[in-house]
Parts: C-alpha cells; structure tokens; sequence
C-alpha cells in the first residue's frame, strides 16, 4: 500500500448522538457522518457529506464502515435516513442484522 494517501477516521459521540470525521493526509477538507440516538439504542445516520476535494476516493464508504463496526461491537442498530448510508446497506447484505 505504499504511496496511497492515509485515511484517518474519527468518531466523535456526545449524549444525543455524535459523527465520523474523515481526514485524508495532505487535503485540509474532511468528510463528515452524523447520526442521532434513539432509545433501543438505535443510531439514525442521518447525513453524509464528503467534499468535491477529496471525493471518489472511498471516503464515504469507509465512513460507513466505521458506523458499521462500532455499532456491531457496541449492540446498536442502524436507521439509513441518509440515502449514502441507505444504498450503502443496499450493497452489503451482511449488514442486514445491524438494520434497525
């Protein structure tokens, strides 16, 4: 893998929900997922946004797949209200459990 760009994703949680941070070596633009909490828990993925600077590089879906892994660990499930997020679950029907 070398002279591929480091992709750095970060999650930040806070009472009523929280979002992932993307950041790519070298691009000051970030990608960005946030959700909110529901009772069961249940986290609502509600907006994915990756800028023009540093799109069709996988940022988005490795956004997701983080989302994806601390929700299996942590025993939520995941509500797509963001259609990034829907059609991401759409293509991985191993996350099929994790739907809420």
């Amino acid at each position: 893998m070398s002279g591929m760009t480091q992709l750095t994703i970060t999650r930040q949680a806070t009472p009523s929900g929280g979002a992932y941070h993307a950041h790519l070596d070298g691009h000051e633009a970030t990608g960005l997922l946030t959700w909110h909490l529901r009772p069961g828990p249940i986290w609502v993925a509600d907006h994915t946004l990756v800028p023009t600077a540093i799109g069709g590089r996988g940022v988005a879906a490795a956004l997701v797949e983080a989302m994806i892994a601390d929700a299996r660990a942590q025993g939520a499930a995941i509500l797509p209200a963001c259609s990034y997020v829907a059609a991401a679950f759409d293509h991985h029907p191993e996350w099929t459990d994790l739907l809420a």
